[in-house]
């Protein structure tokens, strides 16, 4: 009898050994090199589940997802790389690697692919909006769905005097010291990197400072600013580039879940009612917090996430 019950006790070790070893709730992390640039991501939940691929924003990196997918790994797939330069990522420097957002959009595709994910939903958030644009409108066919915080693609929902002086930029090009100065010292700042992240917030004490401080450390290496001030100048291809990005949304019909910050200085409400023409399949949601909702409204969201991912089957 008791050789009996242990071995029913070693079967039962052995299941959940393998059970844990197939997947985890709790994010994992890894690298994976795409032309000799190591790509940081998390990943959690069952890759045979339907996969969610959470495209971050700045001045952030994969890290802004980390509740998310605790949250919704029990019952999807969810994989958050972080672009070169940013998070963990490799930095290479602006000689080795193009910082555009076309070039950072075909290194995310590529690691997708050498990672074997070919269908998914795309999460996207501020430049995670024209990385996975640029993604979807090339690949249409493996886009099941489309989660959007505020991730504009409308020029109603640029809001004109905070992004002055980057449209400033945008006509005077690379090269005006005095301008590049006055950008830097606002945006890289700490304070200013802080005020990103509790602005709009119900309660900006709430706010984890883990946020903004990771942030600064990131953007204090040295490089870092002429890049992020590239990327800033290069933004002007995506404005160009949302024409084309709306064709696709009408002529593919992407079912789209918006979860929209209303208080958001760079991209307000108007660049939400903006998918009200060209969505056919639109979940629409107005929430009362700052440009990072996920700090302060993750209960909705991950309700959100999961009651339209559910309605649509997608699978």
């Amino acid at each position: 009898m008791l050789k009996k019950f242990m071995k029913v006790v070693a079967v039962c070790i052995l299941s959940n050994m393998y059970i844990s070893s197939s997947f985890s709730e709790t994010p994992q992390y890894g690298v994976e090199k795409i032309d000799d640039v190591g790509i940081f991501f998390r990943e959690a939940g069952d890759s045979s589940k339907p996969a969610l691929v959470l495209l971050h924003g700045f001045p952030s990196s994969s890290h802004q997802y980390r509740d998310l997918m605790r949250e919704l790994s029990d019952q999807y797939y969810l994989i958050a790389p972080d672009y070169p330069g940013f998070g963990a990522s490799d930095f290479p420097s602006s000689k080795e690697f193009e910082y555009s957002f076309d070039n950072i959009a075909k290194t995310i595709n590529t690691f997708l692919e050498q990672r074997g994910i070919s269908k998914y939903s795309l999460y996207i958030h501020d430049y995670g909006a024209p990385v996975g644009l640029r993604i979807a409108t090339a690949h249409p066919e493996r886009v099941q769905s489309l989660i959007v915080q505020n991730g504009n693609l409308y020029e109603e929902g640029l809001n004109r005097e905070a992004w002055a002086p980057i449209m400033k930029l945008w006509e005077t090009g690379r090269g005006n010291e005095e301008l590049e100065k006055a950008i830097s010292g606002s945006v890289f700042s700490v304070g200013g990197l802080r005020w990103q992240y509790t602005h709009g917030t119900r309660n900006p004490d709430s706010i984890l400072p883990d946020n903004w401080l990771l942030d600064h450390q990131s953007l204090s290496r040295p490089g870092q600013h002429d890049v992020q001030l590239d990327l800033f100048y290069d933004y002007r291809n995506n404005v160009a580039s949302y024409p084309k990005w709306q064709e696709y949304l009408r002529k593919h019909q992407p079912p789209v879940l918006l979860v929209w910050a209303k208080n958001d200085a760079f991209f307000p409400v108007p660049g939400a009612d903006g998918f009200k023409r060209d969505v056919e399949d639109l979940d629409y949601n107005i929430l009362d917090t700052g440009h990072f909702a996920l700090e302060e409204d993750l209960d909705i969201i991950v309700s959100k996430v999961r009651g339209f991912l559910t309605s649509r089957n997608i699978k």
